[in-house]
This record gives structure tokens, sequence and C-alpha cells, in this order.
């Protein structure tokens, strides 16, 4: 047997050979659908730089496209106000029990006589922004008169008769009564 092909057989299996015509309506649509793209995505930016803006882009479209859809709110929502207990055991426990890191211990008097002096304001302003060793607690996970709540209770602890604070009401209905008590000044 022979490697040898026959000629016939080998021109059955091959491509058939495209006309002329063929060839030159390939090469127009290869070489004209860009150039159709190109030109229809320059008469759109065109028309989009003349100063017409696109009903989808007007300035209520595009309001309407990102307005808020929801609301993130950490921590607990609508939670009973903490007692300044409480707020000592989850907050402030931890060097205030033991004396840590200079802290004051809860009801040890000598140590808390002289802040106990600067004032309730005083305290609280420390607690809220940090002062030595302690962290600012304002800001955290407690309210700042559940805070000042704490604060209260560890200086009571220690001999001060400071009153503690309420909880603030709704913002509408404190507002009346600030205006009516610095009217009243």
């Amino acid at each position: 047997m022979s490697d040898h092909h026959h000629t016939a057989d080998h021109d059955a299996h091959a491509a058939p050979e495209a006309s002329g015509i063929k060839k030159i309506t390939n090469i127009l649509v290869l070489l004209g659908l860009p150039l159709v793209v190109v030109g229809s995505l320059v008469v759109y930016y065109m028309g989009q730089s003349s100063g017409h803006v696109a009903a989808s882009m007007s300035e209520e479209a595009v309001m309407g496209r990102i307005q808020k859809v929801g609301v993130l709110q950490l921590g607990e929502a609508s939670r009973e106000p903490k007692t300044g207990e409480q707020v000592y055991q989850a907050q402030c426990t931890t060097c205030h029990a033991a004396g840590l890191v200079g802290a004051p211990k809860l009801a040890d008097a000598g140590a808390w006589s002289p802040r106990i002096a600067t004032g309730y304001e005083a305290l609280l302003t420390s607690a809220l922004k940090g002062k030595g060793n302690m962290a600012a607690q304002g800001g955290g996970a407690f309210a700042d008169f559940e805070i000042g709540r704490a604060v209260v209770y560890m200086a009571n602890a220690a001999g001060a008769k400071f009153e503690e604070p309420k909880a603030p009401e709704a913002e509408g209905a404190a507002a009346p009564a600030a205006d009516a008590a610095s009217a009243a000044k």
C-alpha cells in the first residue's frame, strides 16, 4: 500500500473556494460593521453633548433612583434606658471594681472625694471625653445621659449626693420645654 493520495479524493474534502463576489461581500461586512457601530456611537454622544438631557438623566429621575430605601440603626432601637448600676456593670466594672490603671474603686471615698469636689459636670465630661487612662465613653453603646447615670452611681457610692439624670424626652416635646425655660430666665 502506498501513502500516495489520489488528487481527486483530496479535493473532495477541501473547503470550497469562495467566489469573488462572496469575498468582496465578506470584506465589506467586516469593514462596514465596525464603521456602523462607531458612527452610531458618535451620533449618540453628539446628541448628548448638545445640551439635550435624556429623560432618564433628569434630576427627578436620578433622585428617584438614588432615594433612601431603608435606615440602618445600630444598637437597640427602642430599649428602656439603663440605670447607673446597669451601665456600671456593663461598661465600668472592669477598671473601677479592681482599681486598674489608676481608676478609683467603687465606694472608695478617699479616691473619689477630690473628683467629687470638681462636681458632676466635670466628672461627666471626663467620662464622655476620656481622661488619663480611661477611654472616652461617649458615643458608644450607651447614651450620654446613661453614662451620666453611671457617673452618679459611682460618685454617690463614695459619698456624693448627685441627682441621677433623667432620660431626655422626645425631641419635639423637649424643644418647647427648653424654650419655656429660657424665656423664664
